[in-house]
């Protein structure tokens, strides 16, 4: 389980997850899945370039599951007691396996969303993300961490929340929310009320199209007791002024009234079933991947990831390792081709080495085809550092040639109508035209080994060296020009 973010499991579940909202472009038909030829990707598992590689592939996964397990932790033992014992709550994933059919088989979406961040530890930015299926039908649901800083909201949260809301319209998920918190207004279509919603948090379940709400443990008020009695000098009680029974008997704001927590996951559930949408089908026929994913472990290569071969990773992914390339001598800077993925046909790019304008023109090629053919994209990004030399003529040709043609592929991914998945398995530094976040693909995942930036560091401080040097220059020049007899010499 500790690299599953890095095999075939992982990337199925996206697709899983895009093809419940966008059918037209995920169809399952009687055709043949077995069509496409096998490839050849063999590895070494006994070379000690393996042994290295998986090293440290092991290594960065010990890592990553530590900053897991942080994230995992919300507000930590003593909050997690204080919430269970005294306030009688369930935590936040209790809540979330009372809803999802099967909440093992579940996606979260970023984890790692506010860990060590400037302003203090906000362990997954304080609210649980997850797509998973309810009675068959896959929603975005989200809850609050209440154990964290009693669920206050910050920056990043409300970035994740955003993050969230858009991947839910991207693909037609049902957006529900698992309130216990303050907050601000969610375009939601159903709110579950398990602990206080105080001030701005009262207009998340009041501007949702339905809402369920806990007896004795769920209130909605823009003031709590504390305020009435500063303002009007009246004891009242929090479930007095805003619980269950004032709301679903006297005010009418909520729908449904559940005795305990339990119940209000039950009737979230049947809920779901009246969103009339038809469940996604499941599907059993597809094959597995003539090699092991966990291969990939000593495939990614400790230095100059840049030089992973991309055919060895495909062959581990898709179904049967099966992939039919498209243009297979042409660009060979970009892989392109089609393959199945849980019985799903998509179309893959990746890139393979240096991008140069013959692969550009390929990749917008692809990309046009996919389109035209309503078939979803994965994009596999590993890009290579590049150096444009601009010292000859033909250099500068050989440039713009190279920038026009991924102008094109730029231009044609973002004008695509077809789900896009990216996933970053290597390098992406300086990557425009392989559908980064700028692009808005429907999700983007990364390997814990990628590497994201700008610019390479090496780089970076070749520059800021040159930059030094220039300006130590200049500071020996000011000192010169400041003596007295540069001065007297030029009267």
């Amino acid at each position: 389980m500790l690299h599953k973010v890095l095999i075939r499991q992982n990337i199925q579940k996206l697709i899983c997850n895009v093809s419940s909202s966008s059918s037209r472009h995920f169809t399952r038909d009687p055709r043949p899945t077995k069509v496409f030829p096998v490839l050849t990707a063999s590895v070494d598992t006994l070379s000690s370039e393996y042994s290295e590689n998986l090293s440290l592939s092991h290594s960065v996964i010990t890592n990553y599951k530590q900053f897991l397990d942080v994230a995992r932790a919300g507000g930590g033992s003593k909050a997690m007691k204080r919430h269970i014992v005294h306030n009688k709550k369930l935590l936040v994933w209790e809540r979330m396996k009372l809803l999802f059919d099967n909440y093992e088989s579940v996606l979260e979406v970023a984890p790692l969303a506010g860990t060590n961040m400037a302003y203090g530890n906000l362990p997954r930015a304080g609210i649980l993300a997850a797509i998973g299926t309810i009675h068959g039908i896959y929603c975005m649901v989200i809850g609050n961490d209440a154990t964290l800083h009693a669920g206050t909201m910050y920056p990043i949260t409300v970035k994740k929340q955003l993050r969230l809301q858009d991947i839910a319209r991207q693909n037609n998920l049902p957006f529900i929310v698992i309130v216990d918190s303050a907050g601000a207004f969610l375009p939601l279509q159903l709110a579950i009320v398990c602990g206080s919603c105080t001030a701005g948090g009262a207009y998340v379940p009041m501007m949702t199209q339905e809402n369920i709400i806990v007896h004795k443990i769920g209130t909605i008020f823009l003031g709590g007791p504390p305020l009435v009695k500063a303002a009007l000098g009246e004891v009242v009680s929090a479930e007095q002024l805003g619980g269950a029974t004032l709301h679903c008997s006297v005010s009418g704001c909520t729908d449904h009234f559940a005795d305990t927590e339990e119940n209000a996951f039950a009737i979230a559930r049947d809920a779901v079933t009246a969103f009339n949408i038809k469940p996604l089908s499941t599907f059993q026929d597809s094959d597995e991947p003539v090699y092991d994913p966990d291969e990939l472990l000593g495939i990614i290569p400790c230095k100059d990831q840049h030089t992973m071969d991309a055919h060895k990773v495909i062959a581990r992914l898709v179904d049967g390792s099966r992939f039919q390339e498209f243009k297979t001598t042409y660009g060979k800077g970009l892989v392109t081709g089609f393959a199945f993925l849980q019985g799903h046909l998509v179309g893959i790019v990746a890139d393979n080495g240096t991008t140069t304008a013959s692969s550009a023109i390929k990749g917008a090629h692809f990309v046009q085809l996919c389109d035209q053919r309503q078939i979803p994209i994965i994009f596999l990004q590993n890009t290579t550092p590049q150096h444009l030399s601009t010292s000859t003529y033909e250099d500068a040709t050989n440039n713009g040639a190279k920038l026009k043609a991924e102008s094109k592929m730029m231009s044609v991914i973002a004008c695509s109508t077809v789900p896009k998945i990216t996933v970053i398995i290597g390098n992406s530094i300086g990557s425009y035209s392989m559908c980064p976040r700028s692009f808005s693909p429907n999700f983007l995942f990364t390997w814990p080994n990628a590497q994201i930036a700008m610019e390479k560091p090496d780089d970076i401080v070749n520059v800021i060296l040159e930059i030094l040097a220039q300006c130590l220059e200049i500071v020996n020049q000011y000192r010169q020009k400041g003596t007295t007899n540069y001065s007297v010499i030029r009267m």
